[in-house]
């Protein structure tokens, strides 16, 4: 089935149509929209808006305004019609059959660009059951010629025994996939319950895509992760353990950016991914801080959070490019009781992310201990693992080769160094 990753060469013409929906609450962004078109490698040569009570059942869109997109696909020679609306596969095959080009929705534009972006295996996978899913409902095109064959003797043909045999094949590959992720989600179950064991905490970075999680999650784990000033830059899940003065070890997760009505298909196929942020000790919520649309896309994110049951876990917000606001500087921002809930910073300069590791240290939970060791020379493999830690403040060492080391670190990862080493706290400690 490799056909759905096979994607169209970039910089396709597309007409783009938006309609205000009196019937909508939260209407879609039009700006968002040929964002969405241009991260897809789309080129907007038109954008048609209008205005409705509610959707056509035939078209979505009337018949005046469908003479309108006819036009500008005959004038342009557009090979693509995008809306930016959800239309039911009838919609899209009567669209497809007036205007004589693909016809594309909203949920089939960010499939694509998902597709575009998977890398791993896991989040081609991914990808892949959110598209067939997607797909089994709009099996009948390129059928409509068996419209008349309802069945009855004589009316059997081999385009419909076809169209069967395509469905069988695309729920079998839903179910094969569905099983392979499942394995994924065990493993990672594993790995979580792994992370918890140790008592190592885990910092999901969550937010509206191109807020720049991946630019602050390289500054601060030193990572190598692809960012780019565009939607849907990182889709596959990263994962950093990282070493923070006063704290120890910190798993930073990295996970796959936030969009307005994010279509439940991939919310279910990237449950996987996403359930990296709703076992979280702790959320970093990256906020474009100098967008137009910060408050609306931080509820955006809100309403995503509750969704995979993330919303209650502790936040803390960070809102990223104050290079690209004039007059802002970095700052910690507290609550009444002194503790930090915002941090304003620069992932891009590096403005700011000294405040950042110093709320963490403030917002995880953590037991340090602060205490002397007595090591010999034969403890070399345990002195170097803590200064693999940054556990290390002072050392002293004599003549005879004996050396008192000053260490701040989590008890539970003191312990554990310990046991890995063979060692017991009680012969080690002089002073606590």
């Amino acid at each position: 089935m490799a056909l759905f990753f096979e994607r169209p060469e970039s910089g396709e013409t597309a007409i783009l149509v938006h309609i205000d929906l009196n019937s909508e609450s939260e209407p879609e962004d039009p700006r968002e929209f040929e964002e969405l078109v241009i991260a897809a490698g789309g080129d907007p040569v038109e954008f048609i808006v209008g205005s409705r009570k509610s959707p056509s059942a035939k078209f979505f869109i009337g018949t005046g305004k469908l003479d309108e997109v006819k036009t500008q696909v005959s004038e342009h020679r557009a090979g693509l019609v995008i809306f930016n609306h959800n239309l039911s596969p009838s919609q899209e095959r009567n669209l497809e059959s007036e205007l004589k080009c693909r016809v594309l929705d909203r949920t089939g534009l960010i499939l694509d660009i998902f597709a575009q972006r998977a890398r791993t295996h896991e989040g081609k996978l991914q990808v892949e059951l959110a598209q067939l899913q997607h797909l089994s409902s709009r099996l009948v095109r390129g059928w409509t010629h068996l419209e008349r064959q309802k069945g009855g003797i004589g009316m059997r043909g081999p385009g419909e025994t076809q169209l069967e045999s395509d469905r069988r094949m695309v729920r079998d590959r839903i179910k094969s996939i569905e099983k392979r992720l499942e394995k994924v989600r065990k493993q990672r179950d594993q790995g979580r319950r792994s992370r918890r064991r140790s008592d190592t905490p885990t910092v999901s970075l969550v937010g509206y895509t191109n807020a720049g999680k991946s630019t602050l999650f390289n500054a601060i784990t030193n990572a190598d992760v692809f960012a780019a000033d565009q939607l849907f830059a990182t889709l596959d899940p990263t994962m950093r353990r990282v070493s923070l003065h006063d704290l120890g070890s910190v798993i930073f997760a990295d996970t796959v950016g936030f969009i307005s009505h994010l279509p439940h298909r991939l919310v279910d196929a990237f449950r996987a991914t996403l359930e990296e942020a709703s076992s979280a000790d702790l959320l970093l919520h990256i906020i474009d801080a100098s967008s137009e649309d910060r408050s609306t896309n931080i509820s955006r994110v809100n309403d995503v959070l509750k969704e995979i049951n993330a919303f209650h876990l502790p936040t803390l917000l960070v809102y990223n490019k104050i290079d690209l606001m004039d007059g802002s500087s970095s700052r910690i921002e507290r609550d009444s009781d002194g503790n930090p809930v915002a941090v304003w910073v620069s992932a891009l300069t590096g403005e700011g992310l000294d405040l950042v590791r110093s709320a963490l240290v403030e917002k995880l939970p953590n037991k340090l201990l602060h205490v002397h060791l007595k090591l010999t020379p034969s403890h070399g493999a345990l002195r170097a693992t803590l200064y693999r830690h940054n556990a290390v403040i002072k050392e002293v060492i004599d003549n005879e080769g004996q050396i008192e080391i000053e260490i701040k670190l989590p008890e539970s990862e003191l312990f554990r160094i310990l046991k890995i080493s063979g060692l017991k706290f009680e012969d080690l400690v002089t002073i606590s």
